[in-house]
């Protein structure tokens, strides 16, 4: 797959709620995830590896109930591509507990070999 086709993919997998079968598909096992700010020491902004970025996915979708979600793009330069995320979430743990609210936040990934092998997270 090209760069467009890995973000095509990606969207279209994220659209219908699929993010776990995203990472299965179309991310590297040596992935790289970049968050913009630490979730604390069991949650560190920079995560390696395949198992840890799906784990982190796992803890997001349990601990949030999701209402809504939106993912537009591809966004293509060179050998990475960007996606504007817009989600209507209720947080179940931590300081947001209970509040209805909406997020929004921009991916930036990097594909080689047809994988994404980085991504970075704007918010």
């Amino acid at each position: 797959m090209d760069i467009k086709q890995v973000g095509d993919k990606l969207v279209e997998l994220c659209k219908q709620g699929k993010h776990l079968e995203a990472i299965d598909a179309i991310y590297d096992k040596n992935i790289v995830s970049v968050e913009a700010m630490s979730g604390g020491p069991d949650m560190p902004a920079e995560m390696h590896g395949i198992d840890a970025i799906r784990g982190k996915n796992e803890w997001w979708l349990a601990n949030h109930e999701v209402h809504s979600g939106d993912a537009k793009g591809p966004y293509v330069n060179g050998d990475r591509f960007a996606v504007d995320f817009n989600f209507d979430i209720t947080p179940k743990v931590g300081p947001m507990e209970g509040k209805r609210h909406t997020m929004q936040e921009v991916a930036l990934y990097t594909v080689k070999d047809g994988k994404i092998v980085r991504e970075e997270f704007f918010y």
